[in-house]
């Protein structure tokens, strides 16, 4: 299950397949015992909703951005990316499964509902290719037939300007439905658009990916994804160190952690082995009956949102005293005070099928931002614990700062959000990088200003 084909493969076949087979006209003996099955489950609440796979499909489109992943690699089962002109595997899984023609179908026609043609064309094509390599051959388990993607497909190339292709598919999908009204009048349409302006043959017809508003610095993060950690001009600083610290704290005189220190400006430090393996089980289980879609400061209240996709649940210390113990620990480390109302409760964050963060500040940019309901200023600082491994991606990447920092499982990263002067560090804009493979959790322990004046002091210089 944590390979995102496998995952969407199977939520598919228990929200769609499942339901077409039962309600189709070939389910003819045991029917009832077939419906009422079906429904029983269906009533618990345990089947994925169709939100739930059309969010699987827009995370297969996210890794292929993302990624720079072929798609017809994932249609085969591979996670591949073109270099130098040659397919290279950027990982091999230990299973693989090939995606239907009625896989893709249903990709593309979520990028096709959301006006996408970028995406609709590239799966329609390969469920066009594999629907035709099937001989049209259909089963009442699937949402589409090749009709559907040939007729969906058209309209995406129309879209995206390949008129002459457009009219192709029409024509194509007439041979198997020639009394349809609507692809006849396509048809003449398309054929007088090309006779009123025929298509030049230095046309440029490559697809192009969508713009978007809110994500200036995409090369950057996709770049810090991708790469993971490989960064040689960040790393390679002389004056970055790894040691064993104990912050002159008796509780670590004895036991200090190991240190990474990762970068200077912004000040961000790695913590490995912050915590044991059955304390990082025992809050994921902790977590697990709160989990709720993420959400994201708008304005003055806080709503779901595309760059943000995750699950996320608050735990207070009275929740199981191993939440205790690790306030006490980062105390330790940071000499800060994490106790309410000074810092925030424990949250607990899941990421799922090319679940991401896309960059953002931790700390409050508006003076309207319900962050500061609190009453205790804005977010000082961040204490981000890996509660998890993944196989592939998921690295956090800090986009000005120009480093990704990989996954790494029971280790804690630490980083400043202000500068001492109050004012937020532009250098601190960060992402969740998408999970190519795996399961990622962390905890996030957000602390604030105040509480925290005679341990973080203001500088003598207000630049500071």
């Amino acid at each position: 299950m944590a390979n995102p084909l496998v995952a969407f493969t199977l939520i598919k076949r228990l929200q769609s397949e499942w339901r077409n087979l039962i309600y189709s006209d070939e389910a003819q003996e045991n029917t009832q015992d077939f419906r009422s099955g079906y429904e029983e489950v269906e009533k618990e609440g345990s089947l994925p909703k169709l939100e739930d796979l059309q969010g699987a499909a827009k995370g297969l489109m996210r890794l292929q951005d993302v990624y720079a992943l072929q798609v017809g690699g994932l249609v085969r089962g591979h996670f591949q990316r073109i270099t130098d002109g040659n397919p290279i595997d950027i990982y091999s899984p230990t299973v693989s499964v090939p995606l239907s023609g009625d896989d893709c179908f249903l990709v593309g026609k979520v990028a096709y509902e959301l006006e996408d043609y970028y995406h609709s064309v590239q799966w329609l094509e390969e469920s066009v290719r594999l629907f035709r390599g099937a001989g049209g051959e259909w089963s009442p388990e699937n949402e589409g037939t090749l009709e559907d993607a040939l007729d969906h497909l058209a309209f995406s190339h129309f879209k995206t300007g390949n008129i002459s292709y457009a009219l192709s598919l029409s024509q194509e999908l007439l041979n198997h439905d020639p009394m349809n009204g609507r692809v006849l009048k396509n048809v003449q349409k398309y054929e007088r658009l090309l006779v009123d302006s025929p298509p030049l043959l230095s046309t440029d017809t490559g697809l192009k990916r969508p713009n978007t508003t809110y994500l200036r610095t995409r090369n950057t993060y996709e770049r810090l994804c991708r790469t993971q950690g490989t960064q040689p001009t960040h790393y390679e600083n002389p004056r970055l160190f790894c040691d064993y610290f104990n912050n002159d704290s008796p509780g670590l005189l004895l036991q200090p952690i190991r240190r990474e220190v990762l970068s200077l400006q912004p000040y961000v430090v790695l913590y490995h082995s912050f915590i044991t393996d059955s304390e990082a089980e025992s809050i994921r289980d902790l977590a697990q009956t709160g989990l709720r879609r993420s959400v994201v400061a708008s304005g003055e209240e806080q709503a779901t949102a595309e760059y943000r996709i995750s699950k996320s649940a608050w735990l207070k210390e009275t929740a199981h005293p191993i939440i205790g113990r690790l306030d006490q620990r980062i105390t330790l480390l940071t000499s800060l005070n994490v106790q309410p109302p000074y810092a925030e409760y424990l949250q607990v964050v899941n990421y799922g099928i090319g679940g991401h963060y896309e960059p953002h500040f931790d700390h409050a940019t508006s003076a309207s931002s319900p962050l500061f309901r609190l009453n205790t200023g804005n977010r000082v600082a961040t204490f981000m614990i890996y509660l998890s491994s993944v196989d592939a991606g998921g690295s956090t990447a800090f986009i000005h700062a120009n480093f990704s920092v990989p996954v790494l499982e029971n280790a804690a990263l630490f980083w400043w959000n202000l500068h001492r002067n109050g004012q937020g560090d532009g250098d601190t804009l960060h992402a969740g990088c998408p999970v190519l493979v795996g399961d990622k959790w962390v905890a996030n322990k957000w602390i604030h200003e105040y509480g925290q004046e005679f341990q973080r002091r203001c500088s003598p210089n207000p630049e500071e």
